[in-house]
């Protein structure tokens, strides 16, 4: 008898296509799910008969409740090698092999600059207005030139960002808790002296920290009040960065020009949440990571995850 595996979220439609699974077809059935699956009783009965299970990022929540729910589950590929919404305490006890597969930083970077060319320049109103018999010429754009960057994390992901700010000859400050001056420097870019000064002084504010318990609620309302009202922030990092709550309220208010976001408390988002209605936000739905490149590479490295498995010797193992 054949395995059984479970691709979750394939919104697209494309996860069979990227990827050749052919090569574990006669010791394994796989089946894609293209509808989110929400909540844990909705998880379990839908896996329950499921050995494999391929998840995206990290949207569902593996706990050791679900893991003990799922009495086949043997192998569980999570795309990219961080993922914190594993328990892989239960995991391991319950005798479930966890691995992951690589994931590239392009497609954030390249979001990140879309979210903010797009705010900047008013890209979406004025293209609405543009096919619907709208207003010709409605905002007046925001400059990038000589105007100041702040990133919050200067990883992987915002050392590129930095790297096309300069590009762009805009003025690019750094932060984060462990940041040098030496790691700066090697960027280009400036260490500022703090978060809240770097806050303060931003025309636009990109946030690209990993999620932890350091920097959970990092941004809130006392943060974003530092912020200037012409002044811009972007989230394609990990929504519990960003207090949600306190973002909504600076938007409604006015407080700060707008803000590009990618990730979200809760996803997909329900119909009828505010981040779907909010003013002055450009949103899209969580597509930091989906590109042809990354979903090649996710796909590809799962099938080679499950062939490693099946004979005995489990690749790319996490945590």
């Amino acid at each position: 008898m054949r395995l059984r595996c479970a691709v979750l979220d394939d919104f697209q439609g494309v996860a069979t296509e990227s990827a050749d699974w052919s090569v574990i077809e006669d010791r394994v059935e796989v089946v894609a799910l293209r509808e989110h699956l929400d909540g844990e009783d909705a998880l379990a009965a839908a896996l329950a008969d499921h050995d494999i299970v391929v998840t995206l990022r990290e949207r569902v929540v593996f706990s050791r409740s679900l893991i003990e729910r799922l009495p086949r589950l043997k192998l569980l590929i999570a795309s990219g090698m961080r993922n914190s919404v594993i328990d892989y305490a239960a995991a391991e006890a319950h005798g479930v092999t966890v691995c992951g597969t690589a994931s590239s930083s392009t497609p954030p970077v390249e979001l990140t600059w879309a979210l903010l060319l797009g705010l900047a320049r008013g890209i979406v109103e004025e293209s609405n207005a543009l096919r619907s018999g709208g207003p010709w010429q409605s905002t007046v754009g925001a400059d990038l030139h000589g105007r100041r960057l702040g990133l919050l994390g200067l990883g992987k992901t915002g050392s590129r960002v930095a790297r096309v700010g300069l590009a762009f000859g805009m003025r690019v400050d750094a932060w984060s808790r462990n940041l040098t001056e030496e790691r700066a420097a090697e960027v280009g870019v400036n260490l500022a002296a703090s978060k809240e000064d770097l806050l303060a002084a931003g025309d636009f504010v990109s946030v690209h920290l990993a999620l932890s318990e350091r920097t959970r609620g990092l941004v809130g309302a006392a943060e974003l009040a530092l912020m200037k009202p012409t002044a811009y922030l972007v989230n394609t990092s990990r929504a519990a960065i960003v207090d949600q709550d306190a973002l909504l309220a600076a938007l409604g208010e006015g407080r700060i020009a707008g803000a590009g976001v990618d990730v979200f408390d809760t996803e997909p988002l329900p119909a009828g949440h505010p981040m779907r209605t909010a003013p002055r936000l450009l949103a899209t739905p969580h597509l930091g990571y989906v590109s042809r490149a990354n979903y090649t590479t996710y796909y590809g490295q799962a099938v080679e995850n499950i062939q490693a498995y099946l004979t005995g010797s489990p690749v790319r193992r996490l945590p």
